[in-house]
């Protein structure tokens, strides 16, 4: 389709095109003068980038000549590379309450984009966060907080802030909380199909992150342990917090392949934007470019990372349930009781688990009667 030019039917590409003007070009209806805003067209999810050009996730680069009748347009269309994009919104509610149910339902709703994308499973997901719950989050992103880090360390990481939910005020803690919350974690098992995610409550290396102008972050693949709680760490979920973000401030985080060939995607890092990925041995990322922003505009976002534990610890601990002692002066029953529930746990571990089961239905069978 390179090179493919010509009068289209505005309903051919965008069948919700309706809209208004800026300087005599039409713009699609709901999209405001906003750069960089995200809107739904015809063709799935379209992000706008300029105000005569809009991307669309069939890989496309369409640029509008737009006369004054709506329903026509001129366009030229250039091969891209496709960014894993949608525009999908957590489905909280207020309280910072979510259904797990729901939230289950809508990464497993995601799943097939994710677990294809290249070069390795990622999605972009712009309005990711209710609208307000994001505009607080913004508001409330502390000037100074207590026990903040700074990194001054080069490709390792420069200009660089973070803060940990601990040293925010009560209101922006809570949202951490809710971001480690059972129903994330739903959403995020069916996004990736990784069971029994694990939240990090102390927010190794996460938290909220801050990079002023000049700074950067090498390109690298994650820390793959985390070795206070010795979890496997799984994935990573980033939300942007940049309003009114600019190409020319750079910042973009750049989605590179497996051997470090070629950089495959590179994401701005505007409002209410989140990126998820799976972390793996190759899984390179990072912004290595020296951010070029102005006085007083910094790169804020999100960071929270996401793990599981290893089944090897069933070789190193027994599997037992609940063990339960009768107190010295209780009466004979209940050592009687205490001391079968004991057995049983025993037996659970001592016994191979078809002989368990077996004797776990007979007793069962003896106590009903049957």
């Amino acid at each position: 389709m390179v090179g493919d030019k010509g009068r289209k039917r505005v309903g051919e590409i965008f069948p919700q095109f309706g809209g208004h003007s800026i300087d005599g070009t039409m713009i699609p209806q709901g999209v405001s003068d906003e750069k960089t805003k995200s809107f739904c067209g015809g063709r799935r999810c379209a992000s706008w980038n300029s105000v005569k050009s809009y991307r669309t996730l069939d890989s496309h680069d369409y640029t509008f000549d737009v006369t004054s009748n709506i329903d026509t347009i001129d366009i030229e269309v250039e091969e891209a590379m496709e960014l894993n994009l949608v525009n999908a919104t957590l489905p909280v509610e207020p309280g910072l309450h979510m259904d797990c149910g729901d939230a289950r339902s809508l990464g497993e709703s995601l799943r097939e984009r994710y677990i294809n994308a290249a070069p390795y499973p990622h999605i972009v997901i712009d309005d990711f966060l209710p609208y307000e719950l994001a505009e607080d989050i913004v508001k409330r992103f502390p000037e100074k907080a207590p026990g903040e880090k700074h990194f001054e360390a080069g490709y390792l990481g420069l200009h660089k802030r973070q803060i940990l939910p601990a040293g925010c005020e009560e209101n922006l803690s809570r949202y951490f909380d809710f971001l480690n919350s059972g129903p994330v974690l739903q959403f995020l098992e069916g996004l990736a199909g990784i069971e029994a995610l694990i939240s990090d409550p102390y927010f190794e290396g996460g938290g909220l992150h801050e990079i002023s102008a000049g700074g950067k972050l090498g390109i690298h693949v994650d820390f793959r342990i985390n070795e206070r709680l010795h979890l496997h760490r799984r994935l990573n979920l980033l939300i942007y917090l940049n309003r009114d973000w600019q190409d020319s401030y750079g910042g973009h985080l750049e989605i590179w392949d497996r051997d470090m060939s070629k950089a495959c995607h590179r994401v701005a890092p505007i409002f209410n934007r989140a990126v998820i990925f799976s972390t793996d041995g190759s899984s390179y990322h990072g912004h290595a470019d020296p951010l070029a922003t102005p006085d007083g505009v910094t790169r804020k976002s999100v960071a929270l990372y996401y793990y599981t534990a290893s089944k090897r610890i069933y070789e190193e601990e027994a599997a037992l349930s609940t063990i339960y002692r009768a107190r010295p002066d209780d009466d004979k029953s209940i050592h009687r009781e205490a001391f079968r529930l004991r057995l049983m746990n025993n037996l659970r571990d001592w016994l191979p688990p078809v002989l368990f089961r077996a004797l776990a239905n007979a007793r069962r069978r003896l106590r009903d009667g049957k």
